[in-house]
């Protein structure tokens, strides 16, 4: 079969938007706060709907993080917004002490993650974002494919008993699933049940991982995606019984290689199932200012650079014999 084509959907921002004006219909104790880019994260449709419960205080990211806490220990629910990399690496510290220490009930949205933003440049993309969140104990750190995906967490964010960070994106995306799909934090989406190499992704690489499948299976070789839209907690059970039946992992990311979700796919399968891996992500450098589509090709996060990093994974797996059982 030809490399499947996606219908072209909202941008994870906008779902997210849309679900978080929906639950705060339904829930008085939703409450959002915005660090100036109200229009860029789409937090602003909350505004417009709520504003006794909604404040926008300007270019203060940790000011923004504490501001929420105290929010949250009252019986709210904040819903905090900015650029992934504004809101992780500007409140870390905020984050760390007032949100993860404390134990807060604080759901942070990080827009604008990866190099899809394009030609805004480096000082506006959040590649270390999604490291810096699974570092912060008692966190549940989520990254969706699509907007259905984005609309069912940001739900889920609200019904979680404890800190969440969702990684929203800047383009529209393909669409990966229907309406009305059903998500759980901690448990992957199952695509396919190919045998000779496991492709975990999350995120705008989900599609590209699944085009890469198809590519694939047209040299036979047979692959399973898992859509590992939670990178914490991971979804062991689900990666393990896919890398035991295929022996041989991919992970794809839009993200800094270290720290996200190949290192955690990584540490996983070191402790239980020491299997070949590759790994699809952006290497230790900051990308250019570009269209999405040139970025994404220059910096090898496409279909193309997964089906290559499979190859070489089913390639280690053939010299290395089959995963033992455990």
């Amino acid at each position: 079969m030809p490399v499947r084509e996606f219908e072209l959907g909202p941008a994870t921002r906008d779902a997210y938007g849309d679900a978080l004006c929906e639950i705060g219909a339904e829930d008085p104790r939703i409450v959002a706060l915005e660090a100036d880019l109200s229009k860029s994260t789409k937090s602003g449709k909350f505004g417009k709907k709520f504003p006794d419960r909604y404040w926008n205080i300007g270019i203060q990211e940790m000011d923004m993080v504490g501001m929420a806490c105290g929010l949250a220990s009252t019986g709210r629910i904040p819903f905090i917004s900015s650029f992934a990399v504004f809101v992780m690496a500007k409140g870390f510290d905020q984050l760390r002490m007032n949100v993860a220490y404390a134990e807060e009930n604080v759901k942070v949205v990080g827009s604008h993650g990866g190099i899809s933003i394009g030609e805004d440049g480096p000082s506006q993309m959040g590649i270390e974002d999604v490291a810096l969140a699974c570092l912060l104990p008692g966190f549940t750190v989520c990254v969706p494919a699509d907007a259905v995906a984005a609309k069912a967490a940001t739900r889920l964010a609200a019904e979680h008993d404890g800190p969440v960070y969702l990684r929203l994106g800047r383009p529209k995306v393909p669409l990966v699933y229907r309406e009305g799909e059903r998500f759980t934090f901690g448990k992957a989406k199952v695509h396919g049940a190919g045998g000779d190499v496991c492709l975990v992704a999350n995120g705008l690489l989900v599609a590209e991982a699944l085009k890469a499948a198809d590519l694939l299976r047209e040299e036979g070789i047979e692959a399973t995606v898992l859509d590992m839209h939670t990178v914490k907690p991971l979804d062991e059970e689900t990666l393990l019984r896919a890398a035991r039946e295929c022996g041989a992992v991919v992970t794809a990311e839009e993200h800094l290689v270290h720290g996200a979700l190949g290192s955690a796919v990584a540490q996983c399968l070191a402790r239980h199932l020491p299997v070949p891996v590759e790994f699809v992500g952006l290497e230790d450098t900051y990308a250019e200012s570009g269209t999405p589509q040139q970025l994404l090709d220059k910096y090898r996060l496409t279909h193309r650079f997964i089906a290559d990093a499979a190859r070489r994974a089913v390639a280690r797996k053939s010299s290395a014999g089959a995963p033992a059982a455990h």
